[in-house]
């Protein structure tokens, strides 16, 4: 019995993390790989488990164990109409408008089905777990560990295993013959549950309401509920928050996407196992030290946009975070879980905070916070609900004053050491900061004997900060789309010239003097692989030019009248900006024929005539890296099959953790092509004096001629092959054998 409810619940849960990075993979293509396409997916996947909770608890009530249990074998059965999962025939994402709407729609077709029947089993039989003769039936809750493993494993084994030797279609298949294990083991526990419910008469009842000893006099308070659903909220939320700090610091991927989901999945198996690893009281302690770091990280960075950080320590601080702040809110869930009479419900309640946590997150945040400002309130919200296990029970007139009166003076204790510092100008920078965050900290950590003090303080201390710390770029504009979060700055110690950041990284320059504003600058530099490309094309292949990607529209000031540009951008909030003449005029100023169309440009090019370009640029971004499923052999031909005969391609790959060079250097050996690629290193005087920045510019052509013009300049060289990097399709790739873990090199 034990084996048998157990490994159905393992797989059940492999097979519903498993999904969920294959859908991601399938999807992200027809969204340019953004990062909201992970966290809009969440929110359905936990609406659908809410759902599934919802039938476990509900069923067996109204419908009793019979008709209950054939129900659930039709209900498994119905998903092999829909299946293997693939991207339903014609179904294209809007341009002009949100996205989400659709993304939601297209997922209830693909998934939805399979998905809520899989969420429907860990409750469910750990409900029927609970009325059988097992020695630990009164405390079915260990099999939501074994649930939460098998949800980890997946998470581990799909960048590892599956993704690196299964290609789309194949992991779809043998997703498939899983499901159809599962089924067959839940219908042989479906049909031993029915053939021990036929024996006695009164024990269909027994397993429809199980009561066991003691637990009849247990009555749940909304109080309660509540409480469990605020629990569940912030490790869900913050789990997001998380997540969107990763992927706009790195890279839109399933291997980092995972992480943070790993993290919230091993907390729930830390808590709910029968042999506790992690004591709560440890995770108590280290609470306040987590919070307290966090919010100087979160406060300090916000104020510093477009810094580059290295990724290893601040992702691991904040992946540490994670950890605790979870551990701490799903602990004491466990702490708190009721009698198995009402195991059902408490399930139940637990998926409605992470639901709603989801939609704080993925749904609400985004409208309403131009930057990922929900970060900071999940963490002040996660102060109010823990509190130390010496917190004091008192309630006096003086206590109370006290909750206010302490943080307001650690607010203005933050308040005066910060500008103390910035206007006393100390020459060693570990001083200072150390002088400006270590009394603060260190007094805050005192109020943790109170929740109330405590989140009062943290919140005294990210206010000070954001009201007394110098900021080092002026901020003109934060804005936030679908896509990404985007900041128009203007560069210390200037007037004119205006940064444009996408995420964390720095994406567009201009100068808007009137006798600068045409020059184009950072990656787009005359002087550069860009300028010198474009300088030695023939002047035929200039009159019809292609550019995936917009950005500031840099690229548009080396249009010549006569000439017919079109840019492909996916984000309209990006063309709002690349157009507005208050933030940058490289689109206003430009002398060619420019037109911009909205929408992914794989799926716009598409549409366009074949052979219609002479030069085409992939300047596409996701925060620091080109969207990856515009660097796959389908891609490719799709790129050379819009050019004319001897036209050019042209790709931007400069980032910060993907050497790309070796995966296009398998794709133009598969295509039969020639190409070169341009390293061109600015230096920190060069960046001051010309905003140059160093950048890395790959050219492709069907003949080699137009590289050997290139080549006499002697930056220009072929591309190097890497053993163990295949070759990337649409169906097929893997990110593990170029992606560099170190400070953050470019590439």
């Amino acid at each position: 019995m034990l084996i048998l409810y157990t490994s159905t619940i393992f797989l059940g849960a492999l097979l519903l993390f498993l999904v969920q990075p294959l859908v991601g993979r399938l999807l992200l293509p027809l969204l340019g790989g953004a990062p909201a396409v992970w966290n809009t997916a969440l929110v359905f996947y936990q609406f659908t488990l809410l759902g599934g909770y919802a039938y476990a608890h509900f069923a067996p009530k109204w419908l009793g164990i019979r008709r209950q249990s054939v129900l659930q074998i039709g209900l498994l059965l119905l998903p092999l109409l829909v299946l293997p999962i693939a991207v339903p025939h014609g179904w294209s994402p809007p341009t002009e408008h949100n996205p989400i709407p659709w993304l939601l729609a297209i997922l209830t077709v693909m998934v939805g089905l399979p998905f809520f029947a899989v969420s429907t089993l860990s409750p469910l039989l750990q409900r029927w777990f609970s009325a059988s003769a097992h020695h630990h039936a009164g405390d079915p809750y260990f099999l939501y560990a074994a649930s939460n493993f098998g949800s980890l494993l997946a998470l581990v084994i799909y960048p590892v295993l599956v993704e690196p030797h299964l290609g789309l279609v194949k992991q779809g298949r043998w997703w498939t013959v899983g499901y159809l294990i599962l089924a067959c083991l839940t219908i042989i526990g479906a049909v031993s549950i029915w053939r021990r419910a036929s024996r006695p008469a009164s024990t269909e009842k027994a397993i429809a309401n199980p009561i066991p000893m003691g637990a009849a006099t247990e009555r749940l308070t909304w109080r309660r509920r509540w409480r469990w659903i605020l629990l569940a909220f912030v490790p869900c939320s913050l789990m997001m928050s998380v997540t969107t700090y990763v992927t706009s610091e790195v890279a839109p991927i399933p291997l980092l996407w995972v992480i943070p989901l790993g993290i919230y999945l091993l907390t729930f198996i830390f808590v709910f196992a029968r042999r506790k690893l992690v004591p709560h009281r440890w995770m108590l302690r280290a609470f306040p030290v987590v919070v307290v770091l966090l919010i100087t990280m979160l406060a300090r960075t916000t104020l510093k946009s477009g810094s580059f950080v290295a990724f290893a320590w601040p992702a691991t601080v904040h992946f540490l975070g994670l950890f605790v702040v979870s551990m701490v809110c799903h602990g004491e869930l466990a702490n708190d879980r009721p009698s198995v009479l009402h195991l059902t419900e408490f399930y139940l309640w637990m998926s409605v905070g992470g639901v709603l946590g989801g939609m704080f997150n993925a749904l609400l945040a985004p409208l309403i916070f131009p930057t990922v400002i929900e970060y900071p309130i999940t963490l002040l919200l996660a102060c109010l609900l823990v509190s130390s296990p010496r917190a004091p029970k008192s309630r006096d007139k003086r206590a109370r004053i006290l909750d206010f009166a302490l943080p307001i003076l650690l607010g203005l204790l933050t308040a005066g050491l910060i500008l103390l510092v910035e206007h006393g100008r100390l020459g060693d920078p570990t001083l200072a900061v150390a002088l400006e965050w270590i009394p603060p900290a260190v007094f805050c950590l005192f109020l943790f004997r109170r929740s109330l003090r405590f989140a009062l303080g943290v919140f005294a201390m990210l206010l000070a900060t954001t009201l007394s710390l110098r900021p080092e770029i002026h901020t003109i504009l934060r804005a936030r789309s679908f896509f990404s979060t985007y900041g128009v700055d203007l560069m210390p110690g200037t007037e004119y010239v205006h940064i444009f950041t996408h995420g964390t990284t720095m994406q567009g320059l201009q100068n808007l003097e009137p006798q600068a504003r045409r020059i184009p600058l950072l990656y787009y530099t005359r002087s550069g692989p860009l300028g010198e490309t474009v300088a030695k094309l023939p002047e035929g292949l200039k009159q019809r030019v292609a550019a995936v990607g917009l950005g500031v529209g840099a690229a548009a000031s080396y249009a010549e009248p006569g000439q017919h540009w079109t840019f492909y951008e996916i984000d309209p909030e990006v063309v709002r900006i690349a157009s507005n003449p208050r933030y940058f005029t490289y689109v206003e100023d430009c002398r060619g024929d420019l037109k911009i169309v909205l929408g992914d440009a794989r799926l716009s090019l598409q549409r366009e005539p074949d052979h219609q370009f002479g030069f085409l640029m992939v300047d596409a971004f996701t925060s620091d890296t080109i969207p990856l499923h515009l660097v796959t052999r389908e891609a490719l031909a799709l790129y050379m099959r819009k050019l004319v005969p001897d036209g050019v391609l042209a790709v931007h790959v400069t980032n910060r953790r993907l050497d790309l060079e070796p995966v296009f250097a398998r794709l133009v050996k598969d295509a039969g092509l020639y190409a070169a690629i341009c390293i061109d290193p600015a230096t920190l005087e060069e960046w001051k004096r010309t905003g140059k920045m160093t950048s890395w510019w790959i050219v492709i052509t069907r003949h080699p001629s137009f590289l050997d013009s290139l080549a006499q300049s002697h930056r220009w060289r072929p591309l190097q092959e890497q053993k163990g990097v295949g070759l990337w399709t649409d169906d097929y790739e893997s990110v593990f054998s170029i992606f560099h873990w170190g400070s953050g090199a470019e590439f």
